[in-house]
């Protein structure tokens, strides 16, 4: 399971010269400075300054390509969480409200640094935590931490020219441990979520589980050969969506498409707040 935790990510605030602007950390990159996005009526320059909440004056230090680096004026993670807004996905079409502080992070979070939720893990509670243990069922965790890339489409018809947003990861020892121990005691790896079969995919995708910490941008489309994840729990995703194709890869293209039809015809919930599926993975690509 992903055991990162949603940061209160949104920010709205405006310009020096009085404009308003809105931004949603992509990631942090350092204990003061992080990526984000930044909407604004004219782009803000390097140099400029943003005052966020009326609470933060933040130094925008330059571009990198469609996103922002800025500059925060002390801890960044402990000040977005102290005065910024849950960033709900973009097709919630509501302001956040206090429900969502817990809905909208699983049972497990722990470390800090997700602009959306590993949402496949919303489905477990401690309940349901108990009853995998009483079944046998051992659990374990990677972090990976979600940048707000996730959300984007794909815009190209040449799947070579889309590119990924990296994204910070990490896989503990205990976690390759008790990977390696099922492996050899004939049982089986489920991955709860895309996120952590990314994590543990790009971490083996030169053979051996690499432990530790890392960055990814990986692009898992039809074809691609999968290493540990034998099963995946997922939810439904968005057309021409990265994660869609990921999953077309693991299970088989006309498997998900057989699901999906399912789902529409017996109107599954979609997305964040939405019904789950248990795929596996397919024999050969």
């Amino acid at each position: 399971m992903n055991d990162s935790r949603v940061l209160h990510a949104r920010l709205l605030g405006r310009k020096d010269s009085g404009g308003q602007v809105e931004v949603l950390v992509e990631r942090l990159v350092s204990n003061s400075e992080v990526i984000a996005q930044v909407r604004a009526s004219k782009s803000p320059k390097p140099g400029a300054r943003l005052n966020l909440e009326d609470a933060i004056d933040v130094e925008v230090i330059g571009r990198e390509g469609e996103f922002y680096h800025l500059r925060f004026p002390g801890d960044a993670a402990e000040l977005i969480e102290r005065h910024g807004r849950l960033p709900l996905p973009p097709y919630i079409e509501r302001t956040p409200e206090s429900g969502d502080e817990a809905r909208y992070q699983t049972v497990f979070a722990r470390e800090k640094g997700s602009v959306a939720a590993p949402t496949a893990g919303l489905h477990f509670d401690q309940e349901l935590l108990t009853a995998l243990r009483a079944a046998g069922i051992e659990t374990a965790y990677v972090t990976l931490h979600v940048g707000a890339g996730t959300f984007q489409p794909v815009r190209t018809d040449n799947l070579a020219q889309h590119h990924m947003h990296t994204e910070r990861y990490a896989v503990p020892q205990a976690t390759a441990e008790a990977i390696a121990a099922t492996r050899a005691a004939g049982g089986r790896v489920v991955a709860v979520g895309t996120t952590t079969l990314r994590t543990l995919e790009a971490a083996a995708i030169n053979g051996d589980l690499r432990v530790g910490a890392g960055e990814t941008a990986i692009f898992i489309t039809p074809g691609f050969r999968f290493k540990l994840v034998d099963l995946l729990i997922t939810n439904f995703h968005l057309p021409k969506s990265t994660l869609l194709m990921l999953v077309s890869a693991f299970a088989g293209l006309n498997e998900v498409r057989q699901a999906y039809r399912h789902a529409i015809d017996a109107r599954y919930r979609f997305f964040s707040y939405g019904d789950a599926m248990l795929l596996h993975r397919m024999s050969s690509p």
